[in-house]
């Protein structure tokens, strides 16, 4: 008698195991809309620090808008899907008229990561910027010159 009350007590303070949900159509969609959300980029663009961002590292040298033209730089507008070195009115170095590169926002991203990997030899004088929110915030002030 003793061992069966021992072993009645037992099991009711010994936790007994949470069954696992069955994947169901509310939990499938669930870890859809998280790997959804894993896709999306960590914050929107801020288009006036992208204007910012651009007035102080790139306008030096860049223009963009309806009277851009090249000046110590190419001009900027319609830079997604434009081949590099491919812009009338601006001498391009040897190094950027031969590097195939076709500009779209993986390699922009690279390339204002650090001009001289992406195109050895570019005559290009920027050091690079190494925080990711500032460089989608360029990009995506030069999207609206598109």
């Amino acid at each position: 008698m003793k061992q069966v009350l021992l072993s009645s007590a037992i099991n009711r303070l010994s936790p007994r195991p949470t069954p696992l949900p069955q994947a169901g159509e509310g939990s499938k969609i669930a870890v859809l809309l998280a790997l959804v959300a894993l896709a999306l980029p960590t914050h929107a663009a801020d288009l006036a620090a992208g204007r910012d961002i651009f007035a102080t590292r790139c306008a030096s040298c860049h223009q963009v808008g309806p009277s851009a033209r090249a000046a110590f730089g190419p001009q900027l507008n319609a830079l997604n899907g434009r081949r590099a070195g491919d812009t009338a009115g601006y001498r391009y170095s040897d190094a950027m008229k031969t590097s195939k590169v076709v500009w779209n926002d993986d390699t922009l991203r690279a390339f204002l990561q650090s001009p001289g990997k992406v195109v050895p030899g570019t005559r290009m004088r920027f050091w690079g910027m190494s925080n990711a929110r500032q460089i989608d915030d360029l990009l995506a002030y030069l999207r609206t010159f598109q």
